[in-house]
């Protein structure tokens, strides 16, 4: 069995993985670095506090989790979905508030490694994290449409109706010197990646724009860092909160909402990374990093962190293959912040505003929100509930109700679905046992049994990824599966993709008629040719010979 901790970093220093990469990984860490800074400010500005907060989560935690974590990869520091959780916290419970509460998801984070809760991910559903991501994103976009817009507002709402009942109020405030800004921002941001991958489009926006307000505008014409916070200072001294510990319950639904969302975001920019090196990440030992960071970040000014998707992909990109390119990361933050730190004050809050906006854009998955659309009626409840009230309620509330929902939907369809199905299994394919006599070398058969959904599609895909590369052609026999749900089909779309760039070619059999639909609904009829899916397993297996003869 895996150890509960077991640091990635330590094991690729002993086999010799870190000398082998140090100079792609330093180099890959110098721009990770860089692509980061802008966002951690503007991650900190959104989350209601000052800019230097977000710098100091990505020195603190960024280190940390790579030199503790169980991702070769992994790149930490404030992202995007914890903006609506920590200005949330800091406006209910103040900066000592949000102290405690960081701390403290920190130590269930390290509780849920230690009981061996990494495997959890897989139970929550495809569309509840694409509902809540999806919510998150609207919610960071709406929260920047004042500073987009350079409205002077002097007090606008927290809810989402209210903030955009404040704007239309004060949409005669509107500054175009900062809409310019906001536009043009975006635009760099955009376009930039299109031009060249190597430098960040956010990074090229506040060099191009920043100036251009320093020496060409009228002075005070827009809100800057310096304006609205005074100078990014670089203070690294441990901060101790006051903590009445007769109230210390009061944190605890803030600090479960920060682990959890912690958790599953880690988890999953853990497993994107995974996909990206085929690699294999340590779940447990991830949380337990995740852990330690959350605990350290807020003690130096920080604020929560956990592993960002964005900055690992870009990691991962640039040559990074061990955790010395998110230590790098790590130093290079600190150096521009103890050298360059008071020119970040310059920076204009609409430039920041422009970034969080493509940003939202870039968290909405929208493809994805639209795909589970056009799924099962329950994977579109799930989907629009979470969604909803992420946007409406509370992030919190959204998890919690729709991990019941989604579990409650699942039953519904279990007890409607198998009746039917049982019945009909033994119809669905006349298979001649006699065809399993002498298999052509090179063909491998699996079979899944059973509802192909979020609590079983992690094990079945495995299995089928680590069984399929052995093998020229692999038969996927699904006569006893009754229904296939989004996550479900994202993650065998992902194991095919796999299979295919491994030279294995795929053939589907026993597929019923509504199983069908919903794969061909889901890609997996372009990923393995609608011919190539059988409703007969004897078809399918004359099929897979023919394959192999032709080979």
């Amino acid at each position: 069995m895996e150890k509960v901790f077991s640091p990635k970093l330590f094991g690729l220093i002993k086999d010799g993985s870190v000398k082998k990469n140090l100079s792609k990984d330093i180099l890959a860490g110098i721009v990770v670095g860089i692509v980061a800074l802008p966002l951690a400010i503007a991650f900190a500005v959104a989350s209601g506090v000052s800019p230097e907060k977000g710098i100091i989560t990505a020195i603190v935690a960024g280190f940390l989790i790579s030199f503790f974590g169980g991702s070769r990869v992994q790149i930490g520091g404030p992202t995007g979905a914890f903006i609506v959780i920590v200005y949330g916290i800091v406006n209910d419970y103040g900066l000592d508030g949000m102290i405690i509460s960081t701390i403290f998801a920190g130590v269930i984070m390290i509780g849920f490694g230690m009981l061996r809760l990494g495997t959890l991910l897989k139970f929550i559903p495809h569309p509840l994290i694409v509902g809540f991501t999806s919510g998150i994103a609207l919610t960071i976009f709406s929260t920047q449409i004042s500073n987009a817009l350079g409205l002077t507002l002097t007090d606008v709402p927290g809810s989402f109706i209210g903030k955009w009942g404040a704007y239309f109020g004060g949409i005669d405030t509107v500054n175009w010197y900062a809409v310019g800004i906001t536009i043009v921002t975006v635009l760099i941001a955009v376009y930039m990646p299109k031009i060249t991958s190597k430098v960040p489009g956010s990074f090229v926006a506040i060099l191009v724009v920043t100036p251009i307000v320093v020496f060409l505008l009228p002075e005070g014409a827009v809100t800057t860092i310096g304006s609205e916070f005074g100078e990014i200072k670089c203070n690294l001294t441990p901060v101790f909160p006051s903590i009445e510990w007769g109230q210390l319950s009061h944190y605890l639904q803030p600090a479960m909402t920060i682990a959890i969302l912690g958790a599953i975001e880690s988890l999953l920019s853990a497993v994107v990374a995974d996909g990206m090196i085929s690699g294999h990440h340590r779940s447990n030992t991830e949380l337990i990093a995740q852990g330690i960071a959350n605990i350290a970040s807020p003690l130096f000014g920080g604020i929560p962190a956990t592993g960002a998707i964005a900055r690992t992909a870009t990691n991962v990109k640039n040559g990074g293959r061990t955790p010395i390119a998110g230590i790098t990361h790590a130093v290079v933050l600190l150096l521009i912040m103890l050298f360059f730190g008071k020119w970040a004050s310059l920076i204009p809050m609409s430039c920041l505003a422009g970034i969080l906006i493509v940003v939202s854009y870039n968290m909405s998955e929208w493809r994805s929100f639209r795909s589970i659309l056009r799924a099962s009626m329950s994977d579109v409840v799930i989907l629009l509930v979470t969604f909803f009230l992420t946007v409406l309620v509370d992030l919190t509330v959204a998890i919690e109700i729709g991990v019941v929902l989604a579990a409650l939907l699942f039953m519904k369809r279990m007890a409607d679905n198998a009746p039917k199905e049982i019945i009909g299994a033994t119809n669905m394919d006349s298979d001649v046992l006699e065809n399993y006599k002498d298999l052509p070398k090179g063909l491998g058969i699996y079979e899944i049994s059973g509802p192909f959904f979020f609590g079983s599609a992690k094990t079945y895909c495995e299995t089928i990824r680590n069984l399929g590369v052995n093998y020229e052609v692999l038969i996927i026999r699904m006569r006893h599966v009754p229904f296939v749900d989004s996550t479900g089909l994202k993650n065998l779309r992902e194991t095919i993709l796999q299979l295919k760039n491994e030279g294995t070619y795929i053939v589907l059999s026993g597929v019923s008629e509504p199983v069908k639909k919903d794969l061909l609904k889901g890609g997996i009829g372009e990923l393995v040719g609608v011919e190539n899916i059988y409703p007969k397993f004897d078809l399918a297996l004359q099929a897979a010979k023919e394959k192999i003869e032709e080979k």
